[in-house]
C-alpha cells in the first residue's frame, strides 16, 4: 500500500472512532425521554448522569494522553475503545441511577483518550502543513455520529427498546478494535503494509518559526503553565460548554419545550450535527490554507477560532429566546457549524508548538480543561431548567463563555519565539498580532 493511502486509511478508521463514540455518547441524550420515565429521573437527576460521563472522561483525557507518549497511540485507542464498547453495551443492565452513574463514569474513562491519540496518530503520520486538514477530517466523524445516533437511537429505541440499542453500538466499537489492532502503527517506518518505508516527515513550506520537533528538555509543568496551552484550553472549555449542552439537552429541549414527539424530535436533531461535520472538515482546511497563504501557523489558529467562537457566541445566545423552532434549530446549526470550525485549531496548536514527545501530555491536559465544560455544563442545566422551567438562561450562559473563550485566544495566544530562542517560551501576547 502507498504511503498516501494508508495516510488516509488511517483519518478514515479515525472519523469512524470518532463516529462510534459520539454515537455512543448521543444514545444517552436521544433516548433520554425513555430512560428518565423507566428509571423515573427528574430533570436535575438526568442532568447529574450527563454530567458523571465526563468525570471519567476528563480525567483520562491527561491520563490518555500521557499513556500515548509512554506506550503509543494505537495501543491507547485499543485498550480505550475496548474499554468504551464495553460499558456502552453495560448500559442496558442499568437497574437505577447509581448503576447508571457507575457504567457512565467507566465509559466515560474509555473514551478520555480518543482526542489526543488521534492528535498524535496524525502528527506521527503527516507534514505540518496538511495536519489541521487531517485532524478536521478525522474530528468530522464525532459529529457524524451525532446525527445519525438520532435516527438509529430513535429506531431501535422505538421499536425492540432502548437497552437493545446501547448493545447494537457497542457490537460496532468492538468490530473498530479488531481492524485498527490488525493494520494500524503509530509511524510509518512501523507499518508492515507499506509498500516503502519513508526515512521521515517533509515539510516544505515557509512558517513564521522554527518547527517545534524536538524536545528540547523542558519539563511538562513548564508546558502546561504557558500562558498559550492555557488560553487555548479555556478557548477550548468555551466551545466545548455549548458542544456538551448540546449533545445533552437539546433533545430534551426539543421535546419539553418545544413539545416535538420522540420520532420527530430523533431527526430535526439531525440538522445541527450534519453542519457541525461540514464545519469540523472544513475548519482544519480553511486553517491550513491561512498557513499556507501566510506562512505563520499560530496565526491561523488564531483567525479561525476567535471568529467561529464569536458568531457561536452570538448565535446560541439568540436560540433561547426565539419564538419559532424552525429559527431555533436554524440557530443552532449555525451554532454548531461554527463552533466546529474551531476544533482543528486546538489541536493545530499543539501541533504548531509542542514536541513530539509531549504532545500526548500537553493536548491531553488542554482536553482535560475542556472536558469539565462536560461536567459543568448538563448538570447546570438541569437545575437551571428545574428551577426556570425554561431553557433560555442556559443558551445565554453557554454564549457567554464561549465569548470569554475567544477573548482568552486573542490575547494570550502566540506563536513561539525565533529559532536564535532555544528555549522556544510562550509568552503573553500583549495584542493580537
Amino acid at each position: 500500500m502507498q504511503l498516501r493511502s494508508l495516510r488516509w486509511f488511517i483519518v478514515l478508521m479515525l472519523f469512524l472512532a470518532g463516529a462510534i463514540s459520539y454515537l455512543d455518547r448521543a444514545a444517552l441524550s436521544v433516548a433520554a425521554p425513555l430512560i428518565a420515565k423507566d428509571l423515573q429521573l427528574t430533570p436535575a437527576e438526568l442532568g447529574i448522569v450527563f454530567s458523571v460521563f465526563f468525570v471519567g472522561y476528563s480525567l483520562f483525557c491527561f491520563v490518555g494522553g500521557y499513556a500515548a507518549d509512554r506506550f503509543g497511540a494505537k495501543r491507547v485507542l485499543v485498550a480505550s475503545m475496548s474499554l468504551w464498547s464495553v460499558f456502552c453495551g453495560l448500559t442496558a443492565g442499568v437497574v437505577g441511577m447509581g448503576s447508571l452513574i457507575v457504567v457512565r463514569v467507566i465509559f466515560g474513562a474509555g473514551e478520555g483518550p480518543y482526542a489526543t491519540c488521534t492528535n498524535k496518530m496524525i502528527s506521527g503520520w503527516f507534514e505540518r502543513n496538511k495536519q489541521a486538514s487531517a485532524v478536521g477530517y478525522a474530528n468530522a466523524g464525532q459529529q457524524f455520529g451525532g446525527a445519525i445516533a438520532g435516527p438509529i437511537v430513535g429506531m431501535l429505541a422505538l421499536s425492540v427498546g432502548w437497552r437493545v440499542s446501547f448493545v447494537v453500538i457497542a457490537a460496532l466499537g468492538l468490530v473498530w478494535v479488531a481492524l485498527w489492532a490488525l493494520l494500524v502503527t503509530d509511524r510509518p517506518q512501523e507499518n508492515r503494509w507499506l509498500d516503502a518505508k519513508p526515512a521521515h516527515h517533509r515539510d516544505d513550506t515557509p512558517v513564521e518559526s522554527a518547527s517545534v520537533t524536538e524536545d528540547d528538555g523542558r519539563p511538562l509543568g513548564a508546558w502546561l503553565r504557558s500562558p498559550s496551552i492555557l488560553a487555548t484550553a479555556f478557548a477550548f472549555f468555551g466551545y466545548a460548554y455549548i458542544l456538551y449542552f448540546f449533545l445533552s439537552w437539546f433533545p430534551s429541549y426539543l421535546t419539553m419545550e418545544r413539545h416535538l414527539s420522540l420520532q420527530s424530535m430523533s431527526f430535526v436533531n439531525v440538522i445541527p450535527w450534519a453542519c457541525g461535520a461540514v464545519g469540523i472538515a472544513l475548519g482544519g482546511v480553511i486553517s491550513d490554507l491561512i498557513y499556507r497563504a501566510t506562512g505563520r501557523a499560530v496565526l491561523s489558529r488564531k483567525i479561525v477560532i476567535v471568529t467561529s467562537l464569536v458568531v457561536s457566541a452570538v448565535c446560541v445566545a439568540l436560540a433561547g429566546r426565539v419564538a419559532t423552532l424552525p429559527l431555533a434549530v436554524a440557530l443552532m446549526a449555525v451554532t454548531v457549524f461554527f463552533m466546529n470550525l474551531t476544533l482543528g485549531a486546538y489541536w493545530g496548536i499543539i501541533l504548531d508548538t509542542v514536541p513530539h514527545t509531549r504532545m500526548g501530555s500537553v493536548g491531553g491536559f488542554m482536553h482535560l480543561i475542556a472536558n469539565t465544560a462536560g461536567i459543568l455544563a448538563p448538570a447546570a442545566t438541569g437545575f437551571l431548567v428545574q428551577a426556570t422551567s425554561v431553557f433560555a438562561s442556559a443558551f445565554m450562559l453557554s454564549g457567554a463563555i464561549a465569548l470569554l473563550g475567544a477573548l482568552a485566544v486573542a490575547v494570550f495566544v502566540r506563536a513561539p519565539r525565533a529559532p536564535a530562542d532555544q528555549s522556544l517560551t510562550l509568552e503573553i501576547a500583549t495584542s493580537t498580532r
